[in-house]
Formats: C-alpha cells, structure tokens, sequence
C-alpha cells in the first residue's frame, strides 16, 4: 500500500551540526506512527523539514507516492500536511469559528465575513471530533486543554489535512482529558488520516500509535509495531540506542 508520506535518507545539519542524519521513516493511511527520543535527538528538525520549514540538505520526501519539495510551510499544507503545535498556536481572545478560519475567512457575495456560515462549519467539524463540544462562542482562553486541542485539530481538518503532526497534545492535560484528545485521535485514524505523534509519554503511545519510530544522535534507531514491543524496549532504544532483542 502506497503511504500517505515517506520519508527517505534525510538528511539536515546547521552549520557543524548534524541535525538529522539519513533519517527514514513512512507512515499510512489510518496510522498514527509514535516519532521518539531524547530532547536533541533530532525528531524536532525531522518534523520542521516535513512540515516545510526547513529545507532538507540531502534526501527525498515522497507524498502519495510522488516526490515533494516543500518550499514554505504553505507549501506543506498545500500537501496535505498540518502541524498541532505542543502551543497550538490559537488565539486566546476568539471563539472556536473565529480560530477556526484565522486569516481563511469565509466572506459573503458583498465581501463580508460571513459569520453564520463559518459558525455553521465550525459546529460541523467539531462535532465529529467531540459530539459533547457545547462552547462554540466561548473564548479559547476560557477552554479547557482537550477542547483546545479540539479547536485546533477540526482547524486542519477543515483545510482538507490528511497527515497530522501531533506535538505533546496530552502535555500537561489531566486524565480525564487526556482520554478525551486520545478518543479524538482513535477517531480520526478511523476516517483514514495520518498521524505523526511526538510524545516523551511513553503510556500515551503505547495507547494509540501503531508504530514508534525512535531517533538518537540525528539518526533513526529502528522502527518497530508497538504491539511486539514492551515500554522497556522502547526505552533502551531511546536510551542506549539498542535496537529491541539486542544486548
């Protein structure tokens, strides 16, 4: 099966730094796929290439079979692929429609923002995502976490996104929330979207990704299914660098 995105031989250094060093990894349709390691491991400058805002030095990203460069992160989202930032980046002083549609707004025959239709999608989107979703007009400042992250993820999907890029969604959300954001992810692995997860929680991934891949020093350790590793495996590979069943 053709993935939604691959990664090929990546590669990314800043002056004498090697960022990422020949990096692969894929990821399909209905697949969230666990990106792991330590802080400086590389994942970070990973994802930024992908998402276009790093050019890569060396390497090939392929889209759906074909090869992409992406010169901007427009570019990337012209591709398909959205970045859920660990910030979210909304702004706190707007309502869930308004989020939604920063700087797409949707404008009526005469100009204006069409403010009925934009609520009406908004609703339309959220409500897939959480059916319980009842602050529409509520600020974002006044949300709680998971229903922030909510806002920002029917905002990429909204914008036709078929590859997501997670960052810590579940930092610092209490459990109850926590379920809720991982509820939201199951959902959308089920409609067919893509999912890079970045996570330094190991219970979280093991809850939704179907395969982690773990990076050290710029460089891809292995790539494993989650359901033929323990948290101790993917420890040691985050930790030492030891590819599962090696001493």
């Amino acid at each position: 099966m053709t993935a939604l995105v691959e990664v090929r031989n990546l590669s990314k250094h800043f002056g004498g730094i090697q960022a990422v060093d020949r990096a692969s990894c894929s990821l399909h349709e209905g697949e969230v796929v666990g990106l792991l390691g330590h802080n400086g491991a590389g994942k970070s400058t990973l994802i930024k290439v992908l998402a276009g805002v790093f050019p890569a030095d060396e390497g090939q990203i392929i889209v759906r079979g074909e090869e992409a460069k992406f010169a901007s992160p427009r570019a990337a989202r012209l591709a398909g692929i959205e970045t859920i930032h660990q910030s979210l980046a909304l702004a706190e002083n707007l309502d869930a429609p308004s989020n939604l549609f920063l700087g797409r707004e949707l404008l009526t025959p005469w100009g204006t923002l069409d403010v009925d239709r934009m609520e009406h999608e908004a609703l339309e989107v959220i409500s897939r995502l959480n059916p319980n979703f009842r602050d529409m007009k509520k600020s974002v400042r006044e949300m709680s976490g998971g229903q922030r992250q909510t806002v920002a993820i029917a905002r990429a999907l909204y914008f036709n996104a078929r590859i997501l890029i997670m960052d810590e969604p579940c930092a610092a959300l209490g459990p109850a929330e926590t379920r809720m954001v991982q509820d939201t992810i199951r959902k959308l692995k089920a409609a067919g979207i893509g999912i890079f997860l970045i996570s330094h929680d190991l219970s979280d991934v093991f809850e939704v990704c179907d395969r982690v891949t773990v990076m050290k020093n710029g460089a891809v350790v292995d790539t494993v299914k989650v359901a033929e590793v323990s948290q101790e495996d993917v420890l040691a590979m985050i930790i030492l660098g030891r590819k599962p069943g090696k001493e």
